[in-house]
């Protein structure tokens, strides 16, 4: 089933395919193409033990790690051709002429017009005329006989006889080509030579233009006394620039978080007064620590079998990053150091806070003023983590990996993210030098390092927070394969699947930010078209490139996997955002609805919206690790709905979009409703519930008035 309304992919297969590789290369960097595919066998259903499919990971394809998951992206084999630039000067108006560029040639030699051979050179010049002249006869503008090895002039001259290469034909465009890509490369080794006084000594090797990401062009190679070559961002650690030819990476400054829309026309006359982008960090900076960290940890292990199933059964499926086949080793280490010491017994205890917690459901309906689940083994680990802080091994990041998902859990989104910046920091020095990662750990490190991209980016992308530098090292680090280790010690399954699809995802999530979203983004609906229909079409791949049991139906009725719910409501949020840029027209200027185009891509990003928000308890499904960004992404497409119901035309098409009329006022209602019972949690989300509630009764009264 296609996921968009009319079941049809915005822009043919054919004409994007032409149209985008022509775009890549006239502009300065191209998108890079590390998203992956599934290329192996279709996975088998497995019964779970909470009455989920869940899907067998790959783990016997692990001693052939690179084809397994290829960086071409789940998104299809068609991606590999549909990429857009993120280059901010030239964005969206090339993409017309470059299908005409493309119309030109062969299909066979479409894929790049450089390579396209000169079969006919022969025509171009009179028949008695040398096809090739050498480098003597072309500087002194004298007829050459192409006499080889060496024409009649050069051996009268005694010069050295020198033919070009024959082979490339260039019309304009392949020389205008060809002169973005000089100044792109000039550019960079300016760049590199700028940014080392130091004379560091620096690869003299052409960027790789065609797979650009974080590395190439802005790193340098530097050749290290053992023999190895050893990669570190041209910043230094801990580095992000601003001008990373990475659009799979959140943009430094944009406007997609949340609060944003409050500076919308007709949504700003929904609050009282002006709120300031920051003031949600601002709010969790200010924050009360957790003050049962400081008590002396007293851990009940009377019941440990029954929180490491279920941390294996419910927990590991989002963040796919303990091992279940070497879980009993661990468990025994632990318990020789009696929970006390060691990153073993730290791994076990903060298994054992996040098992204790799923099995309450989500934390939104716990008590107020009730320890939630999992704390007493949380301030265990807790204890353990100054140890923990000053060792650099792939298990001390995975403890802090750990710790953060209970923070993100307990939804202290600042908290957690200070333990991510740890963990970026020890998986950079890990990832430097690639032998400094033990054989039988590298698949732990790159599932802990994609955990730290992931959850960075979800912050970002609501909060201006610093930039830890880790995706510098993106190129570097492969993709998850599949755990090894001794199947009779498994204690649960090795759910990857999930994984896959969420970091695929996540990296469109972040092309939207930065080709719509980012301070060089198009600011017409006619600039933003080709973009718009781009970014939907990955969207569609993505949805149709997933295994069987990940994909989701369409219908309108909640689902029991909570895989495939999550899934869901990570696709329906994706697509919004994609088209929101509709709605802000609309609302600015009501005339903007009588182009076709634009009225079709409002009813797209409505009808996600409301997709969103129809069943609001469906969000539970994912309160583990995404609460928080969840609650902000509600009250953002609740916004959106609202502002929608008081333009004339946005609202006919809302109620289009449901049975009746209240069905939207009740939607709004059940939002207000659980976002309240959210403030609880968390004073950035306390906030967003007095916005939101504020905005409704401001919204009812205009619409009576």
């Amino acid at each position: 089933m296609s996921p968009s309304s009319n079941g049809d992919s915005p822009l043919s297969a054919t004409g994007t395919m032409t149209t985008t590789i022509s775009a890549n290369i006239m502009r300065q960097f191209p998108m890079p193409n590390r998203d992956f595919s599934v290329e192996i066998p279709s996975p088998q259903l497995m019964a779970s033990t909470n009455g989920v499919n869940a899907l067998k990971s790959p783990t016997s394809l692990k001693s052939n790690r690179t084809p397994s998951f290829s960086r071409e992206g789940i998104l299809g084999s068609a991606q590999k051709a549909r990429n857009l630039s993120q280059s901010s000067d030239n964005r969206p108006d090339n993409v017309s002429n470059g299908l005409q560029q493309q119309q030109k040639g062969s299909s066979d030699e479409g894929m790049n017009p450089l390579k396209r051979r000169n079969t006919d050179a022969g025509l171009d010049y009179p028949r008695r005329r040398a096809t090739i002249a050498c480098e003597v006869c072309r500087s002194r503008k004298s007829r050459c006989d192409g006499t080889k090895p060496k024409c009649k002039l050069c051996t009268e001259l005694g010069a050295e006889c020198v033919y070009r290469e024959p082979g490339i034909k260039l019309d304009a465009g392949d020389k205008l080509i060809l002169e973005r890509l000089n100044r792109i490369e000039s550019l960079l080794q300016m760049n590199m030579v700028g940014g080392h006084p130091n004379g560091m000594a620096m690869s003299h090797d052409s960027p790789n233009m065609s797979n650009g990401t974080a590395l190439s062009g802005d790193n340098l190679m530097m050749p290290g006394s053992g023999g190895f070559t050893s990669i570190i961002p041209s910043g230094g650690l801990g580095t992000w620039s601003a001008n990373s030819n990475n659009i799979s990476t959140m943009p430094k400054v944009h406007t997609n978080a949340a609060l944003h829309l409050l500076q919308w026309p007709m949504i700003r006359d929904l609050v009282s007064r002006p709120y300031d982008p920051q003031i949600l960090l601002q709010l969790e900076m200010a924050r009360e620590p957790l003050h049962s960290l400081t008590k002396t940890p007293c851990v009940d292990l009377s019941n440990t079998n029954a929180y490491i199933e279920a941390y294996f059964d419910r927990v590991n499926v989002w963040y796919a990053c303990v091992n279940p086949y070497t879980w009993r080793s661990h468990y025994r280490i632990a318990l020789s150091n009696g929970f006390r010491e060691g990153p073993e017994s730290c791994i076990v205890l903060l298994v054992l806070s996040l098992g204790q917690a799923s099995l309450r459901g989500s934390i939104s309906r716990i008590v107020p003023h009730e320890d939630p689940p999992g704390l007493q083994y949380f301030t265990a680990a807790w204890a353990l983590l100054p140890g923990m802080m000053t060792s650099n091994s792939v298990l001390a990041a995975q403890c802090h990996l750990l710790a953060a998902a209970y923070l993100f859990y307990l939804v202290r989104p600042l908290e957690a993210w200070n333990l991510l910046c740890t963990t970026s920091t020890k998986l950079q020095l890990l990832l430097m030098t690639p032998n400094r990662v033990p054989a039988d750990q590298r698949e732990l490190s790159e599932r802990i390092y994609w955990n730290a991209l992931l959850f960075e980016s979800d912050l970002l992308a609501e909060l201006d927070l610093p930039h830890s530098g880790v995706v510098a090292f993106e190129e570097n680090v492969g993709l998850p394969c599949g755990f090894e280790g001794d199947e009779q010690e498994s204690v649960g399954r090795d759910d990857l699947w999930y994984f896959l699809a969420e970091i695929a995802l996540r990296r469109l999530l972040n092309r939207v930010s930065q080709l719509i979203y980012s301070k060089d983004s198009m600011a017409s609906t006619t600039s933003l078209e080709p973009v718009v229909a781009e970014l939907d079409f990955q969207l569609t791949q993505w949805y149709e490139s997933l295994p069987l049991p990940l994909q989701f139906p369409f219908t309108r009725t909640m689902l029991a996997d909570p895989v495939q719910t999550v899934l869901r409501l990570r696709f329906f949020a994706c697509r919004t955002i994609i088209y929101r840029p509709y709605i802000l027209a609309v609302l600015d200027n009501e005339q903007a609805m009588l182009d076709p185009s634009v009225r079709e891509s409002c009813h797209k990003c409505l009808e996600a919206s409301i997709r969103q928000l129809e069943h609001i308890a469906a969000h539970h499904a994912g309160h583990m690790p995404y609460l928080w960004q969840g609650a902000l992404s509600i009250v953002s497409q609740t916004l959106l709905v609202m502002g929608a119901t008081m333009s004339p035309s946005l609202s006919s098409i809302l109620w289009s979009l449901v049975p009746h009329r209240e069905t939207i006022d009740q939607i709004i209602n059940d939002v207000v409703v659980e976002i309240e019972r959210y403030a609880v949690l968390s004073p950035s989300l306390s906030l967003s519930a007095e916005i939101i509630k504020e905005a409704e009764a401001r919204r009812r009264a205009f619409l009576s008035g």
